[in-house]
């Protein structure tokens, strides 16, 4: 088990360097002047020069990547162009919206796909079956940034259940947070169960047709019996790679989301600081999601192992 850790944890460590490699590179080549976008196009030279210097814009491009890595090892993100503020501060006050924002989305998901897979596995060929894969097919196709309109064209606007946007703070209560996050878990949370749904389907059926499930039939087990006790935890590996995976995108790709329904959130963040052109804010954001799936993804093979013992012994 140590030997399958350790190989996962030097993986992630390649990972994560050739991942801040290309994000640096990438933003290099982007044009335009940090320096001149902030003091505008009539700014003299020298005041040009003198903000390259106090952002550190001067330097080689080497030793600017090998100064925000070093830095981001100790923690230090490097401090915004644009509002002059710690990085680390601005992603450690978004990442209360967006975590709370992607765990939530994940439960909602989870908590519809278990269900409804293990409901259609169970039924194969019958109406029921047939019911659910077409939802679910029809939750995979629909974008989520337009469902979300819908909901807060329904549930803000016309029924006013919810705020239509924006974010109450924690400070207010956990419920009051949690109904802010409501409408846009739901509308992050369908089309991952959907895919969700369909996986968990599809691996039950796989497992279903082993000889150890005709093995527990033949004792005496039901078809329902033999899928709760033996299935399901078999045909568990796809279906934690799917979520691991889930988890990844809503923790990273909810920028459309949160600008959908005004959430002061890391994709928020990310989105703001691309428009004002403060690299280093993007960047940093960025590399830390990389870190954040990276890790994600680790979690998710030390369950593989867990789950499925032979795996700790493969050399």
């Amino acid at each position: 088990m140590l030997r399958y850790v350790g190989r996962r944890v030097v993986s992630l460590a390649v990972s994560l360097l050739v991942a801040s490699v290309v994000i640096f590179l990438a933003l290099e080549v982007v044009p335009g002047d940090p320096a001149a976008y902030m003091l505008g196009i009539n700014a003299q030279e020298d005041t040009l020069a003198a903000l390259r210097a106090e952002l550190g814009l001067d330097q080689s491009r080497v030793e600017r990547y090998l100064s925000w890595v070093g830095g981001m090892v100790q923690g230090d993100f490097g401090t915004s162009y644009t509002y002059r503020t710690p990085v680390a501060e601005m992603i450690g006050d978004r990442l209360w919206v967006s975590l709370p924002l992607a765990v939530y989305a994940l439960v909602l998901s989870t908590l519809i796909a278990f269900p409804a897979g293990i409901w259609a596995a169970s039924q194969r060929g019958s109406v029921v079956d047939w019911g659910v894969m077409g939802v679910t097919q029809l939750g995979v196709a629909i974008p989520n940034f337009w469902f979300a309109m819908l909901m807060v064209l329904v549930f803000a606007i016309n029924l006013q259940w919810f705020s239509a946007g924006g974010f109450a703070g924690w400070e207010n209560g956990l419920l009051a947070g949690l109904k802010s996050l409501t409408l846009p878990a739901v509308a992050l949370a369908l089309p991952q169960a959907s895919i969700l749904a369909r996986v968990m389907r599809s691996a039950l059926l796989d497992t279903l047709g082993e000889d150890f499930i005709r093995t527990a039939r033949a004792k005496g087990l039901t078809r329902g019996q033999a899928l709760r006790r033996h299935a399901v935890r078999n045909a568990m590996i796809p279906v934690l790679t799917i979520i691991g995976l889930q988890f990844s995108f809503l923790l990273a790709g909810v920028i459309i989301i949160e600008n959908v329904f005004f959430l002061p959130g890391l994709g928020r963040l990310v989105f703001q600081a691309i428009s004002a052109r403060d690299l280093i804010v993007v960047e940093s954001v960025v590399m830390f999601l990389v870190f954040a799936v990276v890790m994600v993804n680790f979690v998710v093979d030390l369950t593989y192992a867990w789950v499925d013992p032979r795996l700790r012994g493969r050399r």
